[in-house]
């Protein structure tokens, strides 16, 4: 397998990393898997922002982890888990970067979550 191709974010693709302010809760079904006030927001290029939660606010027993992987040239490989709480959209639904690339190395070991595959992602008053 050849070594998988990196970049350095730069004006032609920025990437911040910021403390998010505000208490940020994810909602699946009726449960709230996540609830922090440590959420890291990370806005890259043109994509919407992300919030990246700490595995410590998360409820990991929710979780199991996915086979599925994917690479970002600026990020590193991602791998992904499973919510069980019984929705087929819940698949691959949050993902993290355990060894990210320097660049955005605040992100190791947080987890991110697709909109679609959780009812909500709200930002709170912290």
């Amino acid at each position: 397998m050849s070594a998988q191709p990196m970049k350095i974010p730069g004006p032609d693709h920025p990437i911040t990393v910021r403390p998010n302010p505000a208490r940020v809760v994810v909602k699946l079904r009726g449960h709230i898997i996540a609830d922090s006030r440590k959420a890291l927001t990370l806005k890259e290029a043109s994509y919407p922002a992300v919030q990246y939660i700490p595995r410590t606010d998360v409820d990991m027993a929710l979780f199991t982890r996915s086979d599925h992987h994917t690479y970002c040239p600026y990020k590193g490989e991602a791998s992904y888990f499973d919510i069980g709480l019984g929705a087929e959209r819940s698949a691959n639904a949050v993902w993290t970067y355990e060894s990210p690339y320097a660049a955005v190395s605040e992100i190791a070991e947080y987890l991110a979550f697709y909109p679609d595959r959780v009812d909500s992602i709200e930002e709170l008053p912290g």
